[in-house]
């Protein structure tokens, strides 16, 4: 359970990133923003802050629990999402945001409209914020509250309302420009402690030996865990198929329609201040998944 130096430290962190969202999400005296400066951070963002939000994004509380959860029963093999997924980030600075951006595109629909017609855009609508509303916002929502309860003993219900209060504060004020910059934050405060947490396990394990003794006593012990393609014999080659994962069409129909034509995904890239300032924040996010399996999947 908490203690006071906890509650202090969450609390400062709370002031602390809202204060960033008021500070970077201020306009000059006599300027009035615009909907491209809301929802699109006014085309400005460099390409750190891209990738960082990108990462955070895709990274909330239903992925860092699922995921860690599936490393201790199915091992390593779970991290192949975060490698294929680097894959199609790279596809998509290549293939995909040139062509929304050279268009000026605000969101999915509004591409699907002017490819196809205002019926395919309103279907599209529809489904998303169906999805947005119902699925992963309450998701992650209730996972949070659930960590805040484990960690705190706070209600539940009491932990939703928090977090949604908090999200709130910065996001509608700032726009995406508020979003991104918290989120750089965010994921430095993800990636370190996730490192930090690895590298206490294993030299907690080796008796203070070391790191790689430590990760060397886990790889004795538990050999099948670091098995990348899980065999046909394995209990979760269902959910993991091995080689197939790779080779069949669905993973990668997943991630491309996940990291290619998700607005709450692609927003953050089409907030570039160029196709290349783009296309290299894209890339910066590929090179950060690489990193998840140590961040989450190993602790």
């Amino acid at each position: 359970m908490f203690n006071t130096l906890d509650w202090i430290i969450v609390g400062l962190y709370c002031i602390g990133i809202i204060s960033l969202a008021t500070y970077v999400s201020r306009t000059s005296s006599g300027k009035e923003r615009t909907a491209e400066d809301y929802f699109l951070a006014g085309r400005s963002l460099p390409w750190w802050a891209i990738g960082a939000s990108l990462i955070a994004a895709n990274i909330s509380a239903e992925q860092i629990i699922g995921m860690s959860g599936q490393g201790f029963v199915v091992g390593m093999a779970i991290a192949v999402w975060e490698l294929t997924a680097a894959i199609a980030l790279i596809v998509m600075a290549k293939f995909f945001l040139p062509l929304f951006l050279e268009k000026k595109i605000y969101t999915m629909p509004q591409f699907l409209e002017e490819r196809f017609d205002k019926r395919v855009s309103l279907v599209l609508s529809f489904f998303w914020l169906t999805v947005y509303i119902f699925i992963n916002l309450t998701t992650v929502l209730w996972l949070g509250s659930i960590a805040i309860n484990t960690l705190t003993g706070l209600s539940l219900v009491n932990g939703l309302i928090l977090l949604a209060l908090l999200s709130l504060a910065y996001s509608l004020s700032g726009g995406l420009k508020a979003v991104a910059m918290t989120d750089i934050v965010q994921v430095v405060l993800l990636i370190f402690g996730g490192l930090a947490v690895s590298f206490i396990a294993l030299n907690t394990i080796s008796d203070d030996a070391g790191v790689l003794s430590g990760l060397t006593i886990v790889y004795q012990e538990l050999p099948e865990k670091f098995d990348m393609i899980l065999s046909p014999d394995n209990p979760s080659y269902e959910n993991l198929p091995g080689i197939w994962i790779l080779l069949g069409a669905g993973v990668w129909i997943g991630h491309f329609a996940y990291w290619g034509f998700n607005q709450y995904i692609t927003q953050r890239a089409l907030g570039a201040k160029s196709i290349k300032e783009a296309q290299k924040g894209v890339m910066f996010a590929a090179y950060l998944k690489l990193l998840m399996p140590l961040v989450i999947v190993l602790p």
